[in-house]
């Protein structure tokens, strides 16, 4: 009976958008009609072929698409259209456009999460929490952090080597998680959660639960919104709620505790045993920083140290991974990796780093990106058309996407295209070397144009120093399983990150 309810309140939702927005329906059709795609049936489109698709299979399917339609293709599905695109030329047009910039509304089921944070933010609140966050990344302050991230890598060196047999496969991937989130939580909260060292912390176990739950959601359309979500996964929609309440108690809790040690260090005019009197954590600049002479609420605040915790340990992590995984069975490259390291750290006593060195580290940058256009941690970038765009495409020629249509840039697609990169499935870290290697929007791991990630340099730095410390303590080995990419909001693989270690003599 309730099931029986339930299609009777969804069909009664999908008539009610056919009535209402017949014109507008009639218009994306008319506009995308000379774009390929599946055939599309009344009402439920080509939904059929869509439920086909899941987490696992995503990658393999996206490909069939592109072979079968080509690099620019239209799908309708429950009266909503999209256009899928691997297509650099198109997508450079939207990637650099500073109208094109509102996220499609499948995020929405980030917003109890994450609020309307950087990432989910567009207008002028975006380009405000965008003029306040930059600062945060700049040269001085990231060298600041080094001493972090080479810290938190030693006490990753110390499990590690629990696993160095020479022997044994093991997934590394729950390693550099912990690891990353240790680092993240120091220096954009200014606060040391102990992830490595206290693996229950329940923040860091909703952390993991929850983005599985919304990749889990993001493929289903029919539970994206809330509503649909309560009604026909009640147990699920409980148990994010759970989940959600655990990481805002923890990050609230983080706030109030950096906000009294800030009073405390100003009243006293001492400096604070986390954070330096040098080093300014994320969490700092937005206590401190005005919009319009006000300062931010504590619920503005929530947003994006939340969004900073999401994005700069799940990403970072999955780089990170696959680097490790790549690495063990590419034996020559981490040789050179290796000799490439102990050239510009010689000396084991004073293996200082300074953003001029970890410049010097050019072989390893070229495997960071190799590694990134293979498996780019965000596969996949989606965005709502909310005005008209106009393109001009040397195949496609003039044309317009409508707005209400929703866009996917398949950063996956594009960064393994034939046509831009030679050998396209092969790991050639050397392709990096020269400039010209693909255009600006080829290579795209960090998104490019207007909205860009803001921590990219952040993340390269970070990864070459946990790189620095592991490939001087250990050797990789080609042990276990190989990766199986699966979409998990970021990019993870299904059979973990296996490898060997074995402790260099």
């Amino acid at each position: 009976m309730l099931y029986l309810l339930l299609a009777f309140v969804v069909t009664l939702i999908l008539l009610l958008l056919i009535l209402t927005n017949n014109k507008s329906h009639r218009r994306k059709r008319a506009a995308l009609v000379k774009l390929p795609g599946p055939n599309a049936y009344p009402i439920i489109g080509s939904i059929h072929i869509i439920h086909q698709v899941n987490l696992t299979n995503v990658f393999e399917k996206m490909t069939e698409f592109f072979t079968t339609y080509g690099p620019v293709l239209r799908m309708v599905a429950l009266h909503r259209y999209a256009v899928i695109s691997m297509d650099t030329e198109l997508n450079e047009q939207l990637l650099a456009s500073s109208v094109h910039i509102t996220k499609h509304k499948t995020y929405d089921i980030l917003h109890q999460w994450l609020g309307v944070g950087l990432l989910m933010s567009t207008g002028k609140k975006w380009h405000s929490r965008r003029k306040i966050i930059t600062p945060t990344f700049h040269f001085k302050i990231l060298e600041e952090f080094l001493e972090i991230f080479d810290r938190q890598a030693s006490v990753a060196l110390h499990f590690l080597a629990k696993r160095a047999d020479g022997r044994t496969a093991f997934d590394a991937y729950p390693y550099v998680s912990m690891l990353t989130l240790d680092i993240i939580a120091e220096s954009a909260m200014g606060t040391k959660v102990n992830a490595q060292t206290d693996k229950s912390i329940p923040y860091t176990q909703a952390v993991k639960e929850m983005t599985a739950m919304m990749a889990w959601r993001f493929l289903r359309v029919h539970i994206q919104n809330e509503i649909t979500f309560s009604l026909f996964c009640p147990l699920k929609k409980l148990r994010q709620m759970k989940l959600i309440s655990i990481m805002h108690k923890f990050t609230r809790n983080v706030i109030e505790k950096r906000r009294q040690e800030l009073e405390s260090k100003e009243e006293t005019n001492e400096e604070s045993d986390i954070g330096s009197k040098k080093r300014m954590a994320l969490l700092d600049l937005l206590l401190q920083a005005t919009i319009n002479g006000k300062p931010l609420s504590d619920e503005d605040i929530r947003e994006e140290v939340d969004t900073f915790m999401f994005e700069g340990h799940d990403t970072t992590t999955s780089a990170l991974s696959f680097t490790l995984h790549l690495l063990a069975r590419h034996p020559q490259i981490q040789n050179k990796l290796l000799a490439e390291i102990r050239r510009v750290y010689p000396d084991e006593e004073e293996n200082k780093f300074t953003l001029m060195n970890l410049n010097e580290l050019k072989c390893m940058e070229c495997v960071i990106k190799e590694v990134l256009r293979l498996y780019p941690s965000v596969p996949i970038i989606a965005r709502e058309i909310v005005e008209d765009f106009k393109y001009e495409h040397s195949k496609l020629g003039s044309g317009v996407i409508p707005a209400g249509t929703e866009f996917m840039l398949s950063l996956y697609g594009m960064m393994r295209d034939g046509t831009r990169f030679e050998d396209p499935l092969e790991f050639r870290p050397e392709r990096h070397e020269q400039h010209d290697a693909g255009t600006n929007f080829a290579f795209v791991p960090f998104s490019a144009g207007p909205r860009n990630c803001v921590g990219q340099k952040f993340a390269m730095y970070e990864m070459k120093v946990i790189l620095v410390n592991i490939l001087k303590r250990f050797e990789l080995l080609p042990l276990g399983d190989k990766v199986a990419p699966i979409l998990n909001i970021v990019m993870r693989s299904e059979t973990g990150m296996q490898l060997g270690l074995k402790e260099r003599m």
